[in-house]
């Protein structure tokens, strides 16, 4: 199993519009062979922002890559950018996990 996360630090005020951007948004992940399952992360807050992780799970290493290469993740991120600019503290942070046990 392989994990990628992307964590993005949102401006205090502005969960919601981040929230609802990921709701109206199609990933086309279903139609991406090795890719498990999905999740949106809502995770501790600071005076300044809220840390929410878009969460991958895939078959492999090998599943995932393929992903990024792929015309289906050319069209989930066609409109990534047009969530409003300002309720991003910083860009996405990309991590990524190798299950090991």
């Amino acid at each position: 199993m392989f994990l990628a996360m992307n964590r993005f630090k949102i401006a205090r005020g502005h969960e919601e519009t981040f929230v609802e951007h990921w709701r109206r948004r199609e990933s086309y992940l279903g139609e991406v062979p090795g890719f498990v399952r999905f999740h949106l992360l809502k995770g501790p807050q600071t005076e300044a922002y809220t840390l929410f992780a878009s969460h991958t799970e895939w078959e492999s290493e090998q599943a995932f890559a393929d992903w990024t290469q792929s015309e289906a993740f050319m069209k989930a991120h066609a409109n990534a950018g047009k969530a409003p600019r300002e309720i991003y503290l910083g860009p996405p942070e990309l991590e990524l996990f190798e299950s090991i046990l």
